[in-house]
């Protein structure tokens, strides 16, 4: 549940900005990132990977804050520049790189191209001899086998991500050889939105045999190794919190030999992460519009739904939906079972189902917890022409309207 000072705040950006709104207190992004760095700091620089929340405002925040970035577009590069990331403190990700992205990236300065073939590499290397380049890049490796408890397998079956390891001997050489590229680590990330310690310690003991044996094979002393964190986040009521501590507990002696190794003395440790990072930051405040009774079920009908929060819909990723945690806005007495539902003209537009909340009434605010990763760029905004939701960033209580996508009607000024 919120901190008691919360719902002020909620309130208030409703208010003043209209609704559906996402709300980004980086108060809370702070303490994640001390976290991090008290636990895991040690052993991990970290990177944002910003597809999870690209809002410029918000990378502008975060910029001098976190290590490097990750981006998986041109267009998110771009993004990230004109926030003011340096072009050198970003690698670029993703499985289906157009030469014209890969062309200004590296004609920009990009500071890594992740690869995740050896079609790609090829590319990459035609590009950078045109440019009289040298481009450092990190090739993507995908295990063969990806502990249970995490939530989206990107390896250990058919995967558009990176090189499968069992074929790495063959076509890892042929990307050492190309001339206009300069190989300088390794990449893996091979699972996400994981709540369990143990499983996230055995994946980067994986990761940490994968990038022994690779350096031995391919006689390669990295500058880099990037880890694909898989840290999870408690979308659903009953989820368990990650402890950050017990990670660090079992795996760090592990971290550590790997360190002391003469291979690895001077490489850096890169700890990618998304949602981890910023998703607990964010609610998503919706004004319900209507209520009704229908077949013995209490409906509340609200100003934003699948639209504006696929996510919390059920609908990206998720097998079976599950409500996010959320709440009334201000409280009240006693509770009733609801079903919330968005604004489209759809059947799968739901929000909440049996939600215990207390009762509802036109007019109030219900904010979804989790909400600040995977939000508006996630989501089908333009869907039946609903405004698209607005989003404020709160620093120290004080909020500030960053909407990078104008709404389609006009909000409460």
């Amino acid at each position: 549940m919120p901190k008691p000072d919360l719902d002020p705040l909620l309130a208030s950006a409703a208010g003043r900005f209209g609704t559906p709104a996402y709300v980004y207190v980086t108060d809370a992004i702070d303490t994640r990132l001390a976290d991090l760095r008290a636990t895991l700091g040690q052993w991990f620089a970290l990177s944002y990977a910003m597809k999870c929340n690209p809002n410029p405002a918000l990378l502008s925040w975060l910029e001098p804050r976190v290590d490097l970035i990750d981006v998986s577009s041109g267009g998110e590069f771009a993004l990230a520049c004109a926030a003011g990331w340096a072009p050198d403190r970003a690698s670029f990700t993703g499985p289906a790189k157009r030469d014209a992205e890969v062309q200004a990236t590296i004609a920009a300065g990009l500071g890594e191209l992740v690869l995740e073939s050896l079609r790609e590499a090829q590319a990459a290397n035609r590009i950078a001899a045109a440019l009289g380049r040298v481009q450092p890049v990190l090739i993507r490796l995908a295990p063969d086998r990806v502990p249970k408890g995490f939530g989206d397998h990107m390896a250990g079956r058919p995967s558009p991500f990176g090189i499968d390891i069992e074929d790495a001997p063959e076509i890892l050489p042929q990307i050492l050889a190309l001339p206009h590229l300069r190989v300088i680590g390794l990449h893996i990330y091979s699972g996400t939105q994981c709540l369990k310690p143990a499983a996230i310690a055995e994946n980067w003991r994986i990761f940490l045999q994968i990038f022994r044996d690779t350096c031995a094979a391919q006689g390669l002393t990295p500058q880099k190794l990037v880890f694909g964190s898989g840290l999870g986040i408690p979308y659903h009521p009953g989820d368990t919190p990650l402890s950050l501590p017990d990670i660090a507990a079992d795996i760090g002696p592990d971290l550590s030999a790997f360190r002391s190794e003469p291979r690895f003395a001077q490489t850096k440790l890169v700890l990618e992460l998304g949602r981890f990072l910023v998703g607990e930051a964010g609610y998503f405040v919706t004004r319900v519009i209507s209520t009704k009774a229908s077949r013995g079920s209490r409906l509340a009908i609200c100003d934003g739904g699948m639209n504006a929060h696929l996510a919390a819909s059920g609908n990206f990723g998720m097998v079976l939906r599950r409500n996010y945690v959320m709440h009334k806005v201000g409280g009240g007495i006693g509770e009733e079972k609801v079903d919330l539902s968005g604004p489209l003209c759809t059947s799968i537009d739901k929000i909440g189902g049996g939600v215990l909340l207390p009762p509802l009434a036109e007019g109030d605010l219900i904010a979804l917890h989790t909400s600040g990763a995977y939000g508006p760029t996630a989501s089908p905004l333009h869907f039946i022409s609903h405004p698209t939701p607005r989003e404020i960033l709160a620093e120290g209580g004080q909020l500030r309207d960053v909407t990078r996508i104008a709404p389609a009607l006009p909000t409460p000024g």
